[in-house]
């Protein structure tokens, strides 16, 4: 399968930041290592560019850009020190309403010595659920990962994601992974969608005792959800939730916490900044909550005429 420019970035940026060894890292993405390290010499020697399979004949150069215009990007680059040149060049289009390529962002920022790594671990799933969903609230992801905070143990967060838009509906931080955990999840997101009486999104999960349990079963028949679960030793069928956790967690564990409220504290932000400010590549670099609320295609279409 040939990768284009993008893919092979974030494949160098997640063995970059693997806590896994190289071999191990590559082994489990699928890619040759002799294929990675002529990215990586590529990368290392020409930058974001020499991850092209070959030169676009009509090249645009930075230099050809006006330098007040340049003067913006960079100051933007300052202002939102957390973006990437893909969301920097989005949101320099959504604010000055004149397109800027990736590529040109890029070059921009690296004369001015301002491409640092992503603070974000991406990661490309392997796989994708096999039925794909066409609305939003059609099927909900759902999955528990788990923190510890010093003095207070184990914490787990249990969080819901709209499988059409990765929007994050709901989460909220358990001592326990319990059925009833996700049943309080569940009715909380119900809750936040207002979901007609006669709209129920189906639930996709793995294989864990909490969402085999027969209460569990109970409480989706009483509220008509349909329950699929992911393949057993299958993780990339929840593949938009696990990618999204490792996101989180690569920003939120930067810190130490100490006691439950401040982690929730530090988990509201990033919610908040992944829902209604993080570009979303795979979503045509618009934010989730633009996908959620049906704005996508008009900020799509705005972009369009701004070429």
């Amino acid at each position: 399968m040939r990768l284009n420019q993008s893919e092979k970035f974030e494949i160098i940026q997640l063995v970059e930041k693997s806590d896994r060894g190289v071999n191990d890292t590559l082994k489990e993405l699928g890619v040759h290592k002799s294929t990675f390290y002529q990215w990586y010499h590529a990368y290392l020697s020409q930058g974001y560019d020499g991850l092209a399979d070959k030169p676009c004949k009509r090249r645009q150069f930075w230099n050809q850009i006006p330098e007040p215009e340049k003067q913006q990007i960079v100051e933007l680059a300052l202002e939102y020190t957390d973006r990437s040149p893909r969301e920097v060049a989005c949101l320099y289009t959504d604010t000055f309403k004149r397109f800027v390529s990736e590529s040109s962002v890029y070059r921009i920022l690296k004369s001015k010595g301002l491409i640092t790594t992503p603070a974000f671990m991406l990661m490309q799933a392997s796989d994708v659920f096999k039925d794909q969903t066409v609305r939003v609230n059609e099927m909900w992801q759902t999955d528990f990962t788990y923190f510890k905070i010093p003095g207070w143990g184990w914490y787990y967060l249990s969080t819901i994601l709209d499988d059409y838009s990765r929007f994050i509906i709901h989460w909220q931080l358990c001592k326990n992974m319990k059925s009833q955990d996700v049943q309080d999840t569940v009715n909380q997101a119900m809750l936040k969608s207002n979901l007609q009486e006669n709209e129920r999104p189906k639930l996709l999960s793995d294989n864990g005792s909490c969402y085999i349990a027969g209460d569990f079963k109970s409480y989706l028949e009483t509220q008509q959800i349909k329950h699929v679960r992911g393949r057993v030793n299958h993780p990339q069928t929840q593949g938009k939730i696990e990618r999204y956790h490792r996101s989180m967690k690569n920003v939120v564990k930067l810190d130490v916490y100490y006691s439950p409220m401040e982690l929730e504290a530090a988990l509201k932000r990033f919610v908040h900044y992944y829902n209604y400010e993080r570009y979303h590549e795979s979503l045509n670099n618009v934010t989730p909550a633009d996908k959620y609320y049906g704005k996508a295609a008009r900020i799509l279409e705005r972009r369009r005429k701004s070429r």
